[in-house]
């Protein structure tokens, strides 16, 4: 078949728009792909935990938990930008024989600090010491047969002598010697500095105020900076 002359411009114009339109298509197709490949989120780390496990003392009694020592760790590690997500475990009244019937729940994800915080409510009730004494062992060997990596602190705590000079300097004996024969890290005294100043008590003179919190906080937060 003859084509005309005139027809010709017409198709070399039209041939070379669908080649141009056909590589233009496949760099656009590589430049999306490329953009979605680039613009993909990249997973971010996961938060590892510090898990307080206590009673009142570490739920914040009479104060906003935001308050309480946990709070102000958790506030003094966001401040320093670092990836940890503090859990409050306090529970108001916990004992000991308590805190172990309860911890499975709290061990669903793997803390990478656990601060264990119990006996001072056993030690007031006048519980028998060698059951406080083997409910903290068993704690933390629960902790560590399910965990073996993470940071044990057992917090230490002390009794006014409601239950006789005796109990009592027995009752303080009992966190030294379990930190040893576990291995774990021991805070002497939680409430260093705090117990028995009325000014940094709640009026029922247990419980610290916001400014007894602040006092813990500086007790404990050594102790969870050494290890973040």
């Amino acid at each position: 078949m003859k084509i005309q002359k005139s027809v010709l411009p017409f198709l070399l114009f039209l041939s070379t728009s669908l080649v141009l339109f056909s590589c233009g298509g496949n760099t656009s197709e590589t430049q999306t792909a490329e953009q979605v490949e680039t613009s993909a989120e990249i997973p971010e780390e996961k938060d590892q935990v510090i898990l307080f496990f206590g009673n009142s003392l570490t739920a914040g009694y009479g104060i906003d938990p935001e308050d309480a020592f946990p709070g102000l760790v958790q506030a003094r590690i966001d401040s320093l930008g670092k990836n940890y997500k503090v859990i409050n475990g306090g529970l108001s009244g916990e004992t000991t024989a308590g805190g172990l019937s309860r911890l499975d729940w709290f061990l669903e994800e793997e803390p990478y600090i656990f601060v264990l915080e119990l006996g001072g409510n056993d030690g007031l009730r006048g519980i028998q010491l060698s059951e406080t004494k083997k409910n903290l062992l068993a704690i933390i060997d629960k902790v560590r047969s399910k965990y073996p990596d993470t940071k044990i602190i057992l917090a230490g705590m002390q009794i006014p002598p409601n239950m006789g000079q005796e109990y009592t300097d027995e009752f303080m004996k009992i966190y030294p010697a379990v930190a040893q024969e576990k291995n774990v890290t021991l805070i002497p005294f939680l409430l260093e500095g705090v117990a028995g100043n009325p000014e940094l008590n709640l009026p029922d003179g247990i419980h610290p105020t916001e400014e007894g919190h602040q006092i813990v906080f500086g007790t404990v937060w050594p102790f969870i900076e050494e290890n973040i």
